[in-house]
């Protein structure tokens, strides 16, 4: 049986930052329209979260079972690995999506009942990222699925349950956030292209190939950055975010050098700092 920091590390807590930083940011915009509702941002966070730890496991066995993770280079799993058995997997995943959808229950009971068909579609497109007879995830449309959940609906539906409307700078302040959550999907999928070619698995970064997808990397980060000088010609105090392109340096300069198998994981691991530091600085320029 799996210990528990075995457990801990099969939820892949580096990739938490793609459900914490939507949530703060659509709670910024609410912010900025004086409307915070401090006990539906938490369980608006708490389903992000639950929704990302989910999708994690059921990842972990849906590749297991298939075999695509016996030969990996970056965070342990726990069926490919043989720590736990997928079935014990498969059933940590469906709880988390349960526990969130009851959370999410909440949420549509106070505001609206076409919450309940976002979640489900949600929860569907959890699953079948590796689930499923046809996962999308291996047919390159795993970067699409993340930019919708983890910035589009993330950021909106937060600024929702709080303002009960859907405003323009939600909209808007969604695009940068969905790309650095694209950005850390790329490295990941930069640093697996051997064991997923291998493997038939058709990834964005398998159909482009090692170069461009590098390429894709950096364009995330610069688009991100980018779409936040939009976002301030209508709330100045956004462009406090722009202070983390800092932040952004070493990791593009090190994909761009040609990093590859355990040298991504440090990238993982920085794109991740870097997107928590720009949630905060454009959470709090948004309620400003």
């Amino acid at each position: 049986m799996a210990t528990l920091s075995q457990w801990v590390a099969g939820s892949r807590p580096r990739t938490l930052p793609n459900s914490i930083v939507p949530v703060a940011v659509g709670t910024g915009v609410a912010i900025g329209y004086d409307h915070f509702v401090w006990w539906r941002a938490l369980l608006a966070l708490f389903v992000s979260l639950l929704l990302q730890i989910g999708v994690n496991y059921a990842n972990d066995y849906s590749d297991g079972i298939r075999g695509t993770d016996e030969v990996r280079v970056g965070p342990m799993r726990l069926v490919g690995s043989k720590v736990a058995p997928p079935k014990q997997v498969l059933a940590a995943a469906f709880g988390c999506f349960a526990l969130a959808a009851v959370a999410g229950l909440v949420l549509a009971i106070v505001t609206s009942w076409w919450l309940i068909l976002i979640g489900a579609v949600a929860i569907a497109a959890a699953w079948f990222y590796t689930g499923g007879s046809r996962p999308y995830g291996y047919r390159a449309l795993g970067e699409l699925s993340v930019f919708v959940f983890f910035g589009l609906v993330s950021v909106v539906g937060t600024a929702y349950v709080q303002l009960e409307s859907l405003p323009w700078a939600a909209w808007v302040a969604a695009v940068p956030v969905g790309l650095l959550s694209c950005s850390m999907l790329v490295v990941n999928n930069l640093r697996d292209i051997p064991t997923d070619t291998a493997s038939g698995k058709r990834t964005l970064a398998v159909l482009l190939g090692d170069g461009r997808t590098r390429l894709l990397y950096t364009g995330c980060d610069v688009a991100a950055f980018l779409s936040v000088v939009i976002v301030a010609f209508s709330r100045p105090w956004a462009i406090l975010a722009l202070a983390s392109a800092l932040l952004a340096i070493a990791p593009n300069a090190r994909v761009l050098r040609g990093a590859k198998g355990r040298e991504l994981i440090a990238v993982l691991g920085e794109t991740g700092r870097l997107q928590i530091i720009f949630g905060a600085l454009f959470t709090l320029g948004l309620a400003l």
